[in-house]
């Protein structure tokens, strides 16, 4: 993908999620997503700038709660069990303590600059979350679930060979299941979704 383009779609999402939107509604529509998955192993996030908060979807979860940790450039965030202590981490994160137990989510809340309808994340440039979702899906199944306001939709982020997919994405104006272009299984003749 050209750089400038993806630099351009970001800064275009950012601004649009710097009007915000309806923060108890997103919180709604959270909440009843997660509600499939209560018991599971959940990784949040702290939200920093004017990113959609899920902390109160957090607090209602039924089941672990972690939260992702920047170990180094290039590497799979690290998820630390969230028991309230919180230190800063890099870019203006916040993270739990060192020594909280370290945990393998099966539900993951996404932030995300900007988002289309066929589940394509644009990110912040780190690629984080795309090596931790390809390192946790090798590993057995994970929901990815991106957080956001509507006004962060961008019609069409061109997607590369190493972005990972969202499975949901949860707005301030509903749940939005992923649009994927239909292909035609060859050895049944019937169309899939990949």
């Amino acid at each position: 993908m050209d750089p400038d383009l993806k630099s351009a779609l970001r800064r275009q999402a950012l601004a649009a999620r710097g009007r915000g939107g309806d923060d108890a509604a997103l919180t709604r529509h959270l909440i009843a997503a997660l509600a499939p998955h209560r018991g599971k192993v959940l990784a949040g996030y702290w939200p920093m700038r004017d990113e959609a908060d899920p902390r109160p979807a957090m607090a209602a979860h039924d089941g672990p709660v972690c939260l992702p940790v920047v170990t180094g450039p290039a590497r799979p965030l690290e998820f630390r069990l969230h028991d309230g202590r919180l230190e800063p981490g890099r870019f203006g994160t916040s993270h739990p303590l060192a020594d909280s137990p370290v945990l393998r989510p099966e539900v993951l809340i996404v932030p995300l600059a900007g988002f289309d309808l066929a589940g394509h994340r644009l990110g912040y440039g780190g690629g984080f979350y795309d090596r931790t979702l390809d390192a946790l899906r090798s590993m057995g199944p994970v929901t990815a679930i991106g957080l956001a306001y509507a006004v962060q939709e961008i019609r069409t982020i061109p997607a590369e060979e190493t972005d990972q997919p969202l499975d949901l994405i949860v707005t301030d104006t509903g749940v939005i299941q992923p649009l994927r272009k239909k292909s035609l299984d060859a050895s049944t003749g019937t169309n899939t979704q990949p």
